[in-house]
């Protein structure tokens, strides 16, 4: 069968914290053209905290509520059709001024935008950011997106893999303190995250032959055991067993230092980092306006932006839509990859 290029993949593109840059990011992406044709895009989230954006910034966008996702495309609507699963009052919208509502409210955007992606009826998710402190003081459990998701669709693996343009990065663990990394590196952990990467970047990112790079911990690599013995204890043995793999070719441990400028050139399609700052330093310092957030690993596309929901400028008018766009635009790379690799 022959892949419909022309295919529209469907979006859903969760709000985050209403009361941060979510609302803001979502508007000024979509008024960029370059979207019209190529994505179908549907809003979880309060559809006045967007009309308040709209209002504020004089944009010429316009966004309705609907019921169901199956009539929101109907018609060739001239609107972005928006879902909101837990209505707010007006002082539950207020730009850096987050509530108990507005928390509860992030939440169940989530859920409902990876219920619409299990059942099908989207192509894929892309979430604007939550504020985890908020979160967490009204019993979150989970220490981010990412943790939450793979619950919700009760997967066993889930990798966060940070990419832009130059660099793809996935990390073996995410929020976890630096004082922890060498006991949670296990080579089951770190072969898990290889295979998740090495797969993902076959099927979504339409690599046949995906080379990877796999970090050190330690400086140098431990330079042959004098700064660290987990290269040669955990991650040369987790390599190991990808050496006889006929597609993928995963090499190390690299030296942290010189690897991701390596990758950066093309040596590397990605890095497997072992901890969250090892892995974003260079991610960001080469992709700070564009890094998406992209977790591998689950029966659904996700991919996000790779910001905060940054209060110091929510409701100002400033906040760049810049990681945003990027993620809409791999989700729907993401989506039309795997279908022309499946049909």
């Amino acid at each position: 069968m022959i892949y419909d290029n022309s295919y529209q993949p469907v979006i859903a593109i969760t709000m985050g914290d209403p009361c941060g840059i979510g609302p803001e990011i979502i508007c000024k992406a979509l008024i960029d053209q370059s979207f019209t044709g190529v994505v179908k895009v549907i809003i979880v989230g309060e559809n006045r905290a967007l009309e308040n954006v709209v209002n504020q910034l004089r944009l010429s966008i316009s966004f309705q509520p609907v019921n169901d996702i199956k009539d929101a495309f109907k018609g060739g609507k001239d609107f972005f059709p928006v879902i909101n699963p837990f209505p707010l009052g007006d002082r539950d919208i207020t730009p850096t001024m987050p509530t108990s509502y507005t928390a509860r409210a992030t939440i169940k955007y989530i859920e409902e935008a990876v219920q619409m992606a299990l059942d099908g009826v989207v192509d894929a998710i892309c979430t604007a950011p939550i504020n985890k402190t908020i979160l967490s003081a009204h019993g979150f459990p989970f220490p981010g997106h990412t943790e939450f998701i793979k619950y919700l669709t009760g997967s066993d693996k889930a990798v966060m893999m940070l990419a832009g343009d130059q660099l793809r990065v996935s990390l073996v663990t995410i929020h976890e303190p630096i004082r922890r990394i060498s006991e949670l590196i296990t080579i089951e952990k770190i072969c898990e995250t290889i295979e998740v990467t090495a797969s993902s970047l076959e099927t979504y990112f339409a690599l046949p032959h995906p080379r990877v790079a796999v970090c050190g911990l330690n400086p140098h690599a431990g330079e042959s055991g004098l700064f660290g013995d987990e290269e040669e204890k955990i991650i040369s043995p987790a390599i190991k067993t990808f050496l006889p793999h006929r597609r993928w070719h995963i090499s190390g441990p690299h030296p942290p230092d010189t690897v991701f400028y390596r990758a950066a050139r093309g040596i590397f399609d990605a890095v497997v980092a072992m901890y969250h700052d090892q892995g974003l330093i260079p991610l960001k310092l080469l992709h700070f306006d564009d890094a998406v957030n992209v977790t591998l690993g689950l029966p659904i596309i996700r991919t996000s932006v790779d910001h905060g929901t940054a209060y110091d400028i929510a409701g100002k008018g400033i906040a760049s839509p810049g990681s945003l766009k990027a993620a809409i635009r791999l989700a729907a790379q993401m989506v039309r990859s795997k279908k022309q690799g499946y049909e």
